[in-house]
């Protein structure tokens, strides 16, 4: 039997041993919600709440669960067939990030967002219904737009700094699309957020008919939210310099 086959045989094993496991599922809405929760507490609170008791039985079970997914995983993405078909959709203050597969071609030409129009600064406040702030470790940005609606305010800074805010209680309307590298995990502020390190696409999910509008080709992103508000911080050069501008939003 050669290594393909066997590959095969054991993800048809593994795929039958997930679907036997009777593991009650909770509504979308419940997860997207206990999720966004759980990455806006600071860490000393989940450090808390993990240390919470649960009866062992659930966690077994769960432990099962992860044990067949993260091997279901493995055995897939050793397979030239397999590491295109991994996939994963994370949605997360206002993005929907979309991952796995080949690297995606880049987006060829940039477009705007809908309706984006530039403003002076001190009238951006009136033109939306969230808090906007600013990066104060940069000073005042050379120009601000607001775009959708007044949905999305963005600011721009010297060496494609650019600073995009928006109401992240909404269901995604920006999306990314990548391949390797994966998010990394980090916070701002002592809130959880992700930095995507590679070059990839970025679009706009329009609310009525949900088609995907591709908008350009963004560089590195932080991405966070701050109460009810989504952040996109993009161009610093690395994760820890945008941590430190994210820190000086005021």
């Amino acid at each position: 039997m050669s290594s393909d086959e066997r590959f095969d045989d054991l993800e048809a094993e593994l795929r039958a041993l997930a679907g036997s496991l009777d593991v009650p599922a909770p509504p979308p809405e419940r997860v997207a919600a206990a999720v966004r929760a759980r990455l806006a507490e600071p860490r000393p609170a989940r450090r808390r709440r993990e240390r919470w008791r649960v009866a062992r039985w659930q966690v077994a079970r769960w432990q099962v669960v992860a044990a067949v997914l993260v091997a279901l995983v493995a055995v897939t993405a050793a397979t030239p067939q397999g590491r295109q078909a991994v996939t994963a959709i994370l949605r997360y203050a206002g993005i929907e990030l979309r991952l796995g597969g080949e690297t995606p071609a880049p987006v060829p030409a940039p477009a705007p967002l809908p309706g984006e129009r530039e403003v002076p600064a001190g009238e951006v406040a009136g033109q939306v219904a969230f808090p906007v702030r600013t990066l104060t470790a940069l000073g005042e940005p050379e120009r601000v737009t607001v775009s959708d609606g007044g949905r999305v305010v963005s600011m721009f800074w010297p060496d494609g700094i650019r600073l995009d805010q928006f109401d992240g209680r909404m269901e995604p309307f920006f999306f990314k699309r990548l391949g390797a590298p994966f998010p990394e995990e980090t916070e701002v502020d002592g809130v959880g957020g992700f930095w995507l390190r590679g070059s990839h696409p970025l679009g706009h999910i329009t609310r009525e008919n949900g088609e995907a509008v591709p908008l350009r080709q963004a560089g590195p992103t932080l991405i966070w939210q701050s109460g009810e508000v989504g952040h996109r911080l993009e161009g610093a050069p690395s994760m820890a310099r945008a941590v430190e501008l994210a820190g000086s939003l005021r």
